[in-house]
């Protein structure tokens, strides 16, 4: 593996709002290499798009700013560039998914306009030449009959369809970076497979990086190399794909895990929910900011704050009690295992 593409350092973001400024993003920091698929994972309201946000510097239009920290691509501080550099980076090297693909398309304007719009500013294509390229994205991404769909409005078009136009939007100008903003959220379950399935597709023929954010630890599962779990605005654990399946180390990731249908080993039972909610960003708790929440929290979590650090090789925590919950989970995964394996024998 080449070095990292994209080095995010202890990124913090802000927000202007009626009660004055607030951060969304605390000191976070997440590398990716040259092929690599880093999954960013979380429940909703954790900060996994204003991360993604801050990357492409779209958190300037939308009311927000970086506060400190860097976002180096290749070398290059995009947290330092001004917005006019931004727009030869943006859509050109790094590009992005959104969560809604009926938001990310404009109604007036056909697919095939818009997906040669970025040709004909990034790569200075003519229009004809950029329009025969937009057809070509299309077949890429197997939409069928790519000549006649160019020439289509988005609301002519399923979810799934425009979901892979978007995607084709993003790749058009061959990128290095790409940034998924949970881009199976809005579909069934046979689409989210097949836009999973193009992903890897395109990743393995045109050897791009991919940031995926999602709240799905089963598609962290099957996409990532390395998952990074975010609470809270900040990063809670980071390693290896088998590393935080195996061993994870944080309350927070047990919890997300065991939220997987039938990966305590047994079919059929009462699913694992985390108790309480994500704090406000207003309203966050001293110490650890997952310990209301967490069952294995002590007086020492409810006062000081853990910071990130490597425990093994691979993998990172910010937890006071990382060893002794990575020790429960173990114990209870074996009995769990037992317990199904009796079950399946008792149904046989």
């Amino acid at each position: 593996m080449e070095r990292n593409i994209l080095e995010i350092k202890n990124l913090t973001t802000c927000f202007f709002t009626d009660d004055g400024t607030v951060k969304a993003t605390d000191r976070v920091s997440i590398n990716v290499g040259k092929g690599q698929t880093v999954c960013l994972v979380g429940e909703s309201g954790s900060g996994k798009s204003v991360t993604s946000l801050a990357v492409m510097r779209l958190i300037d239009y939308a009311g927000g700013f970086i506060q400190s920290g860097n976002v180096m691509f290749h070398g290059q501080d995009l947290a330092a560039k001004d917005l006019d550099e931004m727009m030869h980076v943006r859509g050109n090297k790094i590009a992005m998914i959104f969560q809604d693909p009926m938001s990310a398309l404009n109604p007036v304007f056909t697919v095939g306009d818009q997906i040669a719009e970025s040709l004909m500013l990034h790569q200075n294509m003519s229009q004809q030449d950029a329009f025969k390229k937009a057809i070509d994205m299309l077949r890429l991404v197997g939409i069928p009959a790519p000549e006649v769909r160019v020439k289509q409005y988005p609301h002519e078009m399923s979810g799934g369809m425009c979901q892979r136009v978007v995607i084709a939007m993003a790749l058009a100008c061959n990128p290095e970076m790409l940034i998924a903003d949970e881009p199976t959220t809005a579909l069934d379950v046979t689409v989210q497979a097949q836009i999973l399935d193009l992903l890897r597709r395109l990743q393995k023929e045109l050897g791009m990086s991919i940031l995926l954010i999602t709240h799905d630890m089963g598609v962290a599962a099957e996409m990532a190399d390395r998952i990074a779990v975010m609470y809270a605005g900040t990063i809670v654990e980071e390693g290896t794909v088998e590393r935080i399946f195996d061993e994870p180390r944080h309350p927070y990731t047990i919890g997300l895990l065991q939220s997987i249908p039938g990966f305590e080993g047994e079919r059929g039972g009462e699913l694992y929910t985390i108790q309480g909610t994500i704090p406000s960003i207003t309203q966050l708790p001293t110490g650890c900011r997952f310990h209301p929440r967490c069952p294995y929290a002590i007086d020492k979590c409810r006062k000081e704050e853990p910071i990130l650090r490597e425990v093994v090789t691979g993998q990172q925590v910010a937890c006071w009690l990382n060893e002794d919950v990575s020790n429960h989970f173990r114990i209870n995964q074996r009995a769990n295992s037992v317990a199904g394996s009796k079950a399946e024998v008792n149904r046989q």
